[in-house]
């Protein structure tokens, strides 16, 4: 089981928390750093402000050295694919070739409000969400030389160079991931190298697994080729006060997320993660809300990750 950190910045993380959080988890082994990409806070003041997702990446690329980097998720309304696919690929060049990109149709309605995106009805999102998804990585397949084109209603495409290119062979892998029980694992399988069950049940999740690889072998992909990973949050004290002080810390109760996460000890969320790969989960997401606190790294690392490894 591959285990990856998972911050959510926009509740207030400056550039600088963001470092010293990747860069612990490099040094503790964990296997990537990952963050979501919005522009308002959910809950709280906001403390500094939101840092923009691919801005932030393209300094931990050149300021890490091993671990992957990534968002869960890139919102398609934020940015146009083609400009989206210079970026990525920039910070691809950047890192050595450890940026993953997880891309979503978008949901959150108050950030597009609040800095003046436009955010059209659910399934103008996924139309354009798809188009997105055919313009990067046909940007990114094109071969050295030629040009690319993409009749698109949204997004047309004429006669691209098809620059910059990612380092990664084949181009910068793709997750997707979402409770859809028709696009989403349509999208997924056509574009994606993981498909992601974010916050929901081991149960739900292996759900969601099976529908995918169900998609995939009436598609003709092996469902093999498809990782598939979890998200879930992480609160971990070996003894009481020290569960409940990180608890109240991220404003959640002890028992709330013992239901809805992995909470407890580290042999306890140890054995929760084990009900994720029973249902065929290869890799998860932990999310780590207070960046303040480095020890709880350690403390996942020490208790859970040498465990999983």
């Amino acid at each position: 089981m591959d285990l990856r950190i998972f911050t959510e910045p926009q509740q207030g993380a400056t550039y600088d928390d963001l470092l010293a959080v990747a860069r612990a988890a490099e040094d503790l082994g964990f296997d990537g750093f990952f963050r979501s990409d919005h522009y308002l806070h959910m809950g709280g003041d906001g403390g500094a402000g939101p840092t923009d997702a691919w801005t932030t990446l393209a300094g931990l690329a050149r300021e890490t050295s091993t671990i992957r980097l990534g968002t869960l998720v890139t919102s398609a309304t934020f940015r146009y694919p083609g400009p989206l696919a210079v970026q990525v690929a920039g910070v691809d060049q950047m890192s050595g070739g450890r940026v993953e990109l997880g891309l979503g149709a978008g949901w959150f309605e108050a950030e597009h409000t609040a800095y003046g995106i436009p955010f059209p009805p659910l399934g103008e999102r996924f139309d354009r969400l798809e188009e997105q998804l055919a313009v990067i990585t046909g940007l990114w397949e094109t071969k050295p030389g030629e040009t690319f084109s993409h009749n698109g209603a949204h997004y047309p495409v004429v006669d691209s160079p098809a620059l910059a290119k990612p380092v990664q062979e084949g181009g910068v892998p793709i997750i997707i991931g979402g409770g859809g029980k028709r696009r989403t694992p349509a999208l997924a399988v056509r574009y994606a190298a993981e498909f992601n069950a974010a916050f929901a049940s081991a149960a739900d999740s292996g759900r969601l697994f099976e529908r995918v690889r169900e998609v995939a072998g009436d598609a003709g992909r092996d469902p093999a080729s498809l990782t598939l990973s979890a998200a879930q949050v992480v609160c971990l004290g070996n003894d009481d006060a020290t569960l409940a002080r990180r608890a109240a810390a991220i404003g959640r109760e002890v028992d709330e997320l013992r239901a809805n996460g992995l909470a407890g000890s580290a042999d306890e969320v140890v054995d929760r993660i084990g009900a994720f790969t029973e249902v065929g989960a290869q890799r998860l997401y932990l999310q780590v809300l207070d960046l303040s606190d480095l020890d709880h790294l350690a403390d996942i690392a020490d208790g859970v990750l040498r465990q999983l490894s």
